[in-house]
């Protein structure tokens, strides 16, 4: 029965979305106080419903309820209870349920804590956010219903895949969902004020928490994803642009030029239609990546589904999306005020310019992700787009927005004085220069690309600490006066900061993974030994360890460093009997300069095992700038104005009773 009350859930949260959608609205456009106020307990009334299904769902896996076909298909009684609860949403209507649940949260957040907002700006957004949920709960409904029974019941289930049965499968998916989902709010609050007509400073302030929530949960699942592609997939990389990491990329890069908008609206009332258009793109951009995970155009172990009527759902719900909100936007961007005026040299021209390069970023992305699969449809052909394109594309967009990440901060807003920020950034630039010239000489055959980024990284880092240390007035004022700064300076200005200095480390990471990766693929028997570098890894034997549902292979390396004791790695090769299916547990020790890596594959003989060893210098670079990232945002979102907001604005009608 516990399947049955989800699925009525379900109806019923179907039901009243289509209530949410319609009834607020049109109260917003005559003046309907009861029917606008339905928008605040519709969100909490939904987000009771779907949330009860979901909690179902959960149940199902948890008591191995195979009658129910996803638990059929995706558990077994074997799993340990992590996964059984994981498999929720490790599969495609699971995680749809997911989608829809996280739709409904930030609905009932804006209607929880959106007392401040305009009664018509509230009404309009969460009915925005209710036609979304309309739209997904029907595509759940009609093709994908996560509680379809089976008959007769399987005695047992087919097992999740033997990958997802991993820890960071628990909390990869769910914070890309708050990203990916996170972006539907700021969507609903830029179609709201298109209809009102009225974008300004308050509205900025308004919609950017969740904007900032959206982004930092998009962000630490985009690296929690990586994390989990480099230890899990045991092939000693942790990105290979592959079309499912780009679509979550891609949201993040419009995400944080909306980011930026959003400030130049809120300070100086600017860029109005920019910051309205990067909205609906991003969420856009959101609905993109769930088509392709979800459509059978591609094949992947990120993929969903290879249903092509599903995705021609999902397509539909994206062409009535983007197709309705560009036309609103192209009715409505004529009237929208321009706002403050800014000379070229600035700090509003210096986000613009950012903004462009990472819009331009996206779109070499984009080329690289739909060419392969527009070609297989119109020609038949295939080819691959690898990294050498995003390389030779994406890399040189990127290398001039960093340079301006540092300078953009020290300029003035309407006016700035390029040679004044120069000035003070001529250490840091020097020393950028420095840190280039070293990494070129101690060059051995890595990529001529590493002096760059080593260069850039060094050159982010300096100018943010150079831009904090102005705001503070570090060396340039006593003490207690630069204490005193930094005590009162806004969160919202050190998680810029923070951010800022996340990605300056993860630059240096990125570039030390893949400029000096080396690699060693030998078959070794017991008592071989491997030299790289300063390590000698030693194969001592491989030993026979049963787990809760698979067999495993343990293989034991002792290493040494200049002859010393070092570390004992335990790499594992194990069997999956359900799905008769190996996969590869690497070994890694991590340090400041870097990991070292081992992975056992198969067999190469009667008394041999192939192993590979890794050293990945810097990786844990990447893993600490991810953090500091998504740190920044947290940061930024516990800003007091974003917790107390803005003055009501003034109404542009009376509204009336009903």
């Amino acid at each position: 029965m516990i399947a049955e009350f989800g699925q009525y859930a379900l109806i019923l949260a179907f039901t009243l979305s289509l209530a949410q959608s319609v009834l607020p609205m049109i109260g917003a456009q005559r003046g309907i106080r009861p029917w606008m106020a339905f928008a605040r307990p519709g969100a909490f009334a939904q987000l009771g419903f779907v949330g009860f299904a979901f909690l179902a769902l959960v149940a199902c896996f948890v008591r191995s309820d195979f009658s129910v076909a996803a638990v059929y298909h995706y558990s077994h009684s074997q799993q340990p209870l992590i996964y059984k609860i994981a498999a929720t949403w490790g599969n495609h209507e699971g995680s749809l349920l997911l989608w829809v649940l996280i739709l409904a949260v930030f609905g009932a957040l804006v209607a929880l804590f959106g007392e401040n907002l305009p009664p018509r700006l509230k009404a309009r957004a969460l009915s925005v956010q209710g036609m979304i949920s309309f739209a997904f709960l029907a595509f759940m409904l009609f093709t994908s219903n996560p509680f379809d029974r089976l008959s007769p019941v399987p005695f047992e289930g087919e097992e999740l895949n033997p990958l997802l049965q991993d820890p960071g499968l628990a909390l990869h998916p769910p914070m890309l969902y708050l990203g990916y989902v996170g972006f539907s709010m700021t969507f609903s609050f830029a179609v709201a004020a298109l209809i009102e007509g009225r974008v300004d400073s308050a509205w900025a302030r308004w919609v950017r928490p969740w904007t900032l929530l959206a982004w930092t949960t998009l962000t630490a699942g985009i690296f929690l994803g990586a994390h989990w592609a480099y230890y899990e997939l045991g092939w000693g990389g942790w990105w290979t642009w592959d079309p499912v990491e780009n679509a979550s990329f891609m949201p993040w890069l419009i995400g944080t030029a909306l980011l930026h908008c959003q400030t130049v609206v809120e300070k100086r009332d600017a860029l109005k239609a920019w910051t309205i258009l990067l909205a609906i793109i991003a969420f856009g951009f959101s609905l993109l990546g769930t088509f392709l995970v979800r459509s059978g155009v591609i094949t992947s172990v990120h993929a969903f589904a290879q249903d092509p009527a599903r995705g021609l759902f999902i397509l539909v719900i994206l062409a009535a999306a983007l197709g309705g909100s560009f036309a609103l936007f192209a009715w409505r961007a004529p009237s929208l005020n321009p706002g403050g005026l800014f000379a070229p040299i600035s700090r509003e021209s210096a986000l613009v310019l950012n903004n462009l390069f990472l819009a331009a970023g996206t779109g070499a992305v984009l080329i690289g992700t739909l060419y392969p699969l527009a070609l297989s449809v119109i020609t038949g052909g295939s080819v691959s787009v690898g990294a050498p394109w995003y390389i030779a594309t994406f890399v040189p967009l990127m290398v001039p927005m960093v340079l301006l990440m540092a300078i953009g901060p020290l300029l003035g807003w309407k006016r700035g004085d390029l040679p004044g920020a120069l000035q003070r950034l001529a250490v840091a630039g020097a020393l950028a220069l420095l840190a280039a010239g070293y990494t070129f000489s101690r060059e051995t055959g890595g990529s001529v690309l590493a002096p760059l980024g080593v260069a850039l990284g060094v050159w982010l880092f300096l100018g943010t600490l150079v831009e904090w240390t102005e705001r503070v007035k570090l060396f340039r004022a006593k003490p207690r006066e630069n204490w005193n700064r930094a005590r009162h300076l806004p969160r919202a200005a050190y998680g810029m900061t923070f951010a800022h200095l996340g990605l300056a480390i993860a630059i240096v990471g990125m570039t030390g993974s893949s400029a000096w990766k080396s690699e060693s693929v030998k078959a070794m028997q017991f008592g071989d030994t491997v030299t790289m570098g300063d390590f000698t890894y030693r194969f001592d034997g491989i030993a026979a360890v049963k787990g809760v549902n698979y067999l495993a292979e343990r293989a034991t390396l002792s290493v040494t460093r200049d002859g010393k004791p070092y570390t004992v790695l335990h790499p594992e090769r194990r069997r999956y009997a359900v799905q008769a299916m190996s996969t590869s547990e690497a070994a890694i020790e991590s340090s400041g300069r870097g990991d070292i890596y081992a992975v056992i594959g198969d067999r190469a003989g009667p008394r041999s095992w192939t192993v590979r060893i890794y050293h990945q210098p810097l990786v844990p670079w990447i893993w600490l700038g991810g953090l500091l990232m998504a740190l920044g945002g947290v940061v930024s979102l516990s800003d007091r104005r974003y917790r107390v907001g803005v003055p009501n604005r003034l109404p542009i009608g009376q509204v009336t009773g009903a």
